[in-house]
């Protein structure tokens, strides 16, 4: 691995002035480097815009000057390597990552995450939790003496969650190790000071951060209230006066009108028809393309994926510079999960490319619908719910969805939602450079007020009874019910990460890794 030495710093007016014009990722990450001439290396393999790779280079060097530097530099501060460093070991995460995406991608694993697994999941969590909200006035309780939250312990024990919910640290530190262990080259993986300070950082970020923060009820409620005010709203036309007295001008303003209303429908119908039927013909080149691509070697890259002229994330036209390990199959640990209906999750292989189960992927996110909202619990709702899941259970439809999904989820996954995640996340942690001070937790008041405007967003909506009931505030409230324990919610949080994890390193699954 190459170590980078100190750079002078030029310390005159005009020399001081070309230093700060110089972008940060190359005064902090490349400081050996000719600052003029030099061009930033790929930080992934996908080929992306220089643009979103020096957002990405520059988004390391903010993180690494807010959360590393500081301290580093009060253990030596004439010190230039650490930080290059650090970026060389996060490009060999990052790239091993991208790989293992896109072998999930081939596999069909990842589409099985989305499509599947994730519902199963959440149908499992709230499906636990009702069983445990439904004991806690009863012998099963001790009395009253154990809690919802330690009940929905016992349904769902996990090694990494206490009965209090507090997370394990151990366990995720154990996890991260094996993580690194496959993405680091032996050179970076052997130094254990080096690989200690990442995975310290790591689980910092994963297990304090963020998910103490995404585990809060109320930080969920405010996301979904969020997401539900940015849903852009037809707004209601000006309303066009009328003269009171029929003039021929008013019928020519009329007839125009109409003519002019008629036209714009027509083109409008016209667009959608082109638009879906260039739709449904990259959806078939899509899943005739995946049907015939080969399942990666041991010791290769992934092979290019067929959306590369739609811009996708999980894509890689360079080969690796080091090998990565076939993953191996492995079982599902949804089993427990019974929906009517629904397919076994049957286990993934690398060497098998077509399945000769149906993926059915539309009928999990449907199940998955109709546990969180009960629908089956009121007749108009159930009719509409077994109405949709006999079209999408027919053979045709059901075979264009399971196309469809996976190639809507490889255009979703695109460089320009990573190029948008990166500017959010450099806006939200790093507004003016450095990082914002941390934001105060909202008051009871001010949960309690977000709470009650997503109960009651549906209220006007002419719509909403058909799917909610009569009384659509209601359901959202029972709806939220199991998201509203933060202990409840670390076990959640804990079981998609290993699933995630899982599916990008199955050979952690079965004991090999």
């Amino acid at each position: 691995m190459t170590r980078h030495g100190a750079e002078s710093v030029v310390s005159n007016g005009t020399g001081n002035t070309a230093h700060r014009s110089i972008p940060l990722a190359k005064r902090l990450l490349f400081p050996s480097a000719p600052q003029s001439s030099f061009d930033l290396p790929p930080l992934i393999l996908t080929p992306v815009s220089r643009e979103l790779n020096a957002e990405l280079y520059d988004f390391i060097a903010l993180a690494l000057r807010a959360f590393v530097q500081p301290w580093w530099s009060k253990i030596t501060r004439y010190d230039k390597e650490f930080l290059p460093v650090i970026t060389e070991i996060l490009t060999h995460v990052f790239r091993t990552l991208e790989e293992r995406l896109a072998m999930a991608h081939q596999r069909g694993d990842l589409a099985n995450l989305v499509f599947r697994d994730v519902p199963l999941l959440v149908i499992q969590h709230y499906r636990d939790f009702k069983l445990a909200q439904s004991k806690e006035h009863t012998s099963y309780a001790v009395g009253g003496a154990l809690s919802v939250p330690i009940m929905f312990h016992a349904s769902q024990p996990h090694m990494a969650v206490r009965s209090g919910g507090e997370l394990d640290l151990d366990y995720v530190r154990v996890l991260v190790d094996h993580i690194l262990r496959a993405c680091l080259p032996k050179q970076d993986w052997d130094p254990e000071p080096e690989r200690v300070i990442v995975r310290e950082i790591m689980v910092k970020i994963v297990a304090k951060d963020v998910m103490g923060k995404v585990a809060e009820p109320w930080f969920i409620e405010k996301m979904m209230l969020d997401q539900l005010m940015n849903t852009p709203n037809p707004k209601p036309k000006n309303p066009i006066s009328h003269p009171n007295t029929f003039s021929m001008h008013a019928i020519l303003v009329f007839v125009l009108t109409l003519i002019q209303s008629i036209s714009g429908a027509c083109l409008a119908l016209v667009h959608a028809y082109r638009q879906l039927a260039i739709t449904i013909k990259e959806v078939h080149q899509y899943s005739e393309t995946t049907e015939t691509v080969p399942a990666p070697a041991v010791s290769s890259a992934p092979a290019a994926s067929p959306l590369i002229g739609t811009d996708p994330l999980l894509v890689s036209q360079t080969s690796s510079e080091r090998s990565v390990p076939s993953p191996k199959p492995s079982t599902s640990s949804l089993a427990s999960v019974s929906l009517d209906q629904t397919p076994p999750l049957e286990s993934s292989s690398s060497a098998d490319v077509k399945e000769t189960v149906p993926h059915d992927y539309a009928t999990c996110p449907l199940h998955m619908v109709s546990e969180v909202l009960s629908m089956h619990s009121r007749f108009a709702s159930n009719a509409i719910i077994s109405i949709i899941g006999m079209v999408v259970s027919q053979a045709l439809a059901g075979n264009w969805l399971d196309k469809f999904l996976p190639y809507l989820l490889t255009r979703t996954l695109s460089t320009s939602l990573l190029h948008n995640t990166i500017l959010t996340a450099k806006r939200t942690l790093f507004p003016n450079g450095y990082p914002a001070p941390p934001p105060i937790d909202p008051t009871l008041e001010e949960q309690a007020e977000t709470r009650r405007r997503l109960v009651n967003f549906f209220d006007d909506n002419a719509f909403a009874p058909l799917l909610l009931g009569p009384r659509p505030s209601d359901t959202i409230s029972a709806a939220l019910e199991p998201l509203e324990s933060r202990e409840c919610n670390v076990h959640l949080i804990m079981v998609l990460l290993d699933r995630i994890v899982g599916v990008l390193f199955p050979e952690l699954l079965d004991g090999t890794g």
